[in-house]
């Protein structure tokens, strides 16, 4: 039995857990601590232009990959498997997610295009911004490169097994980085990054989508009703509002 290589157990052993402390130590710090920078700072009073194609296609293609990938990985194999077989959900995800991807990786490049190229848009952005565009703009590329090497492993193979790694990461136990022994350097580029995102999500305008998080509340809470108040005002000269 080969030894798994340090580098692997660092990146996939270890830095899965620093990413996922700082994601929520760093998040708590921050709205505690720094509340005014708690906003998406939306540039839509500089140019509304191609913000509206480029934020809906990019929010709708990353919010369902998030969702599919956060179902995807930590759905245990044994709860859908008799309702879909795991050739059959890695055919599902790879149709959806290179749907949604494409969809995201066209609104992102609208929106860093809006960015880089505008003055006013420029001369108003921070570094963080530029670069937390560009790593989205990899991450996704590195997901849609993912799906050509996933189809010589439709029978779900390959799917399983990073789903595996996800489950065990999340759930404390050992031998996660050794199942991501078989798994092309696209994949771990692809995970790694993804990885990183979570770890700078607390220091950039990411944090809004905790935001985004909680307003769901605000669906289902029930209906307020507000009545306006009358005042008796009596009438005559003496009344402040006759005299204005």
């Amino acid at each position: 039995m080969t030894s798994t290589p340090w580098i692997d157990t660092l990146l996939f052993g270890i830095y899965p857990y620093i990413c996922l402390t700082v994601f929520f130590a760093g998040s708590w710090v921050r709205f505690d601590r720094d509340q005014y920078t708690w906003k998406s700072d939306s540039s839509q009073l500089l140019r509304t232009g191609s913000l509206r194609w480029g934020s809906n296609l990019f929010h709708v293609g990353v919010l369902f990959l998030f969702f599919g990938h956060f179902v995807g990985m930590l759905t245990p194999h044994f709860i859908y498997e008799p309702f879909i077989a795991a050739g059959s959900k890695q055919l599902l995800a790879m149709i959806s997610g290179g749907t949604a991807g494409t969809l995201g990786i066209i609104g992102l490049t609208l929106l860093l295009h809006r960015r880089l190229t505008d003055p006013r848009i420029r001369a108003t952005s921070k570094t963080s911004d530029i670069v937390l565009l560009l790593l989205l703009w990899v991450q996704l590329a590195l997901g849609l490169a993912t799906i050509p090497l996933s189809a010589q492993h439709l029978d779900g193979s390959m799917m399983m097994l990073l789903a595996e790694w996800g489950q065990r990461i999340v759930t404390f136990r050992s031998g996660a980085v050794e199942l991501l022994a078989p798994a092309s350097v696209i994949f771990k580029l692809h995970m790694f990054l993804g990885m990183t995102v979570f770890l700078i999500f607390p220091f950039t305008r990411l944090v809004h989508v905790w935001s985004g998080f909680a307003s769901l509340g605000y669906v289902l809470r029930p209906y307020q009703l507000v009545r306006a108040r009358r005042l008796n005002v009596p009438a005559g000269n003496n009344n402040p509002a006759h005299r204005a």
